[in-house]
């Protein structure tokens, strides 16, 4: 029996039909798997890496400004804003984090507690600070200031740190399973 081009057409476009209907209903259970989700986890860390390390001078700015009771109000302003935006960026991508906290990898949800806990170290001094200082501007060298400078810049080298060496251990895993495959090839 000889099919038509008609019939081969027709028949190619339901297939194509039943194939994205099919695809649709999968869609969702793909999108929260486990690789997908480990994977969106590794790309928000490394998101927060980098702006970890973009608020590390400033947070070590103010941490100067501890020090130096010559420096005006508006300079601790600056370099508070600069950290209270970096901090910022950083709760969003571990909001997002918390969120697929339960579909990720079990180092990486060690990874979100730690990094959580200095960004809310962070934060909290950070505000802390800019409270402190709208009230007492001619005081920025009170001791109470002064220690939430240095909480800032600790906590946000820490956080810097914590980060770094948990994309380290993801980047020593995947270069352990990379030597692991090749050297089950070459035993082959």
């Amino acid at each position: 029996m000889k099919l038509s081009w008609k019939k081969i057409m027709a028949f190619v476009a339901s297939a194509v039909l039943l194939v994205t209907g099919s695809a649709s209903a999968f869609s969702a259970p793909l999108i929260d798997s486990p690789a997908l989700m480990s994977g969106r986890a590794s790309a928000l860390l490394a998101e927060i890496h980098k702006e970890a390390k973009q608020l590390g001078p400033h947070a070590n700015t103010l941490d100067t400004f501890a020090n130096n009771p010559k420096l005006n109000w508006q300079s601790h302003v600056y370099y508070l804003e600069r950290v209270k935006t970096h901090i910022n960026a950083i709760g969003k991508h571990l909001t997002e984090l918390q969120s697929i906290n339960d579909s990720v990898l079990p180092w990486q949800q060690q990874a979100i507690r730690e990094i959580t806990s200095h960004a809310a170290q962070v934060a909290q001094s950070t505000q802390a600070a800019i409270v402190f200082g709208n009230g007492n501007q001619s005081s920025l060298f009170a001791p109470e200031y002064r220690e939430h400078l240095s909480n800032i810049a600790d906590s946000s080298e820490n956080m810097r740190e914590s980060v770094a060496n948990f994309i380290d251990y993801e980047k020593t895993q995947q270069k352990l399973l990379q030597l692991r495959h090749e050297l089950e090839l070459a035993g082959d």
